[in-house]
């Protein structure tokens, strides 16, 4: 069975993206911070702490009291929710039968918030992802995970568009056009056999070496590698900032931008060969665990919508950024 197509959207809790878990009614067995990494969460058989078993979630203790646990989140960004996925991921015994959301919008005092139900008391199964369709296309900024009437969670996935106020930008303010937080997203690649392409456009210098883009080894002559990036809006792209942290005997020796201009109507043909590409960095090395930043070889200052990063013939980017300005 396949995932809702709401699972390819940008998760907007995301604790890489800026998603904050801000306070719960209890987290006794495993805190609540847990519930926005990455991943599925994992289960390791004999580690213990002084309350309890170890989990790799938000678990509250066996409640005594009436009522239920909550915990509320702040999403990296605004945005309209699309799905979710509830994951009580090794949670068996200690899972929640049942789970509701509640989502607000607000800059100021979340205790003054207006809670809004976004998906009502809905059942949920042990050890599983438990995906809902969210119909409610409001702006939203925080959340409210309830849980009945304890137990565990693994994470909870908030899958939607990412919103920003573009009227606040000016015409010659410098923004990443790349960037996952103002609402790109990596739409298409070739190849990403070790670590997935969403983490181009991430916050941040990548950790490690699985927080990156990488492919797998390929031997195919002239082979080259590929990723397509919806920009967050339509813009000029003035500075390249292509970064290979931790990768070192597995970094790409070159690559290549290309950009087009095209509706989101049109986007679903956008590997067709009747797109037409413009080369927007010619094909230029690289070296090992480096920030490369191109200006003067940027070779058009056309606006573009979408991108493509070619890499030859193989390997690893951890962060692509492209600081320019919005097109009016």
């Amino acid at each position: 069975m396949s995932e809702p197509t709401f699972t390819k959207m940008t998760d907007l809790a995301a604790e890489r993206l800026g998603g904050k878990a801000l306070s719960c009614s209890d987290d006794f067995f495993a805190e609540k911070e847990n519930l926005l990494k990455p991943g599925r969460g994992v289960f390791i058989v004999d580690k213990y702490t002084d309350r309890g078993k170890w989990m790799d979630g938000w678990e509250s203790r066996r409640k005594r009291t009436p009522g239920h646990d909550w915990c509320i989140i702040q999403l990296a960004t605004s945005g309209k929710i699309h799905g979710v996925d509830i994951d009580t991921n090794h949670f068996l015994g200690n899972h929640p039968p049942y789970a509701s959301l509640e989502a607000c919008n607000t800059t100021g005092d979340i205790d003054k918030a207006e809670w809004v139900e976004i998906l009502p008391k809905s059942p949920l199964q042990p050890g599983s992802q438990n995906l809902y369709e969210i119909t409610d296309r409001n702006i939203y900024t925080h959340l409210r995970l309830n849980i009945y009437p304890d137990g565990g969670v693994a994470r909870l996935k908030v899958y939607g568009e990412v919103f920003k106020d573009w009227s606040t930008v000016t015409a010659d303010e410098t923004i990443n056009l790349a960037a996952a937080t103002n609402g790109a997203k990596s739409i298409l690649c070739n190849d990403m056999f070790f670590s997935h392409m969403d983490n181009l456009l991430m916050p941040g210098r990548g950790i490690n070496m699985g927080d990156g883009w990488e492919t797998k080894r390929n031997r195919t002559p002239n082979n080259k590698d590929w990723v397509i990036v919806r920009l967050a809006h339509e813009g000029f792209v003035d500075k390249i900032l292509i970064d290979t942290a931790h990768f070192k005997g597995n970094y790409p020796d070159s690559c290549l931008l290309e950009g087009t201009n095209i509706s989101l109507a049109d986007e679903s043909k956008i590997n067709d060969a009747s797109i037409q590409w413009t080369t927007i960095l010619p094909q230029t090395k690289l070296q090992a665990d480096h920030e490369h930043f191109f200006e003067k070889e940027i070779a058009s200052k056309e606006p573009f919508t979408h991108v493509r990063l070619y890499i030859f013939p193989d390997g690893g980017i951890s962060r692509m950024r492209l600081f320019g300005k919005i097109k009016k």
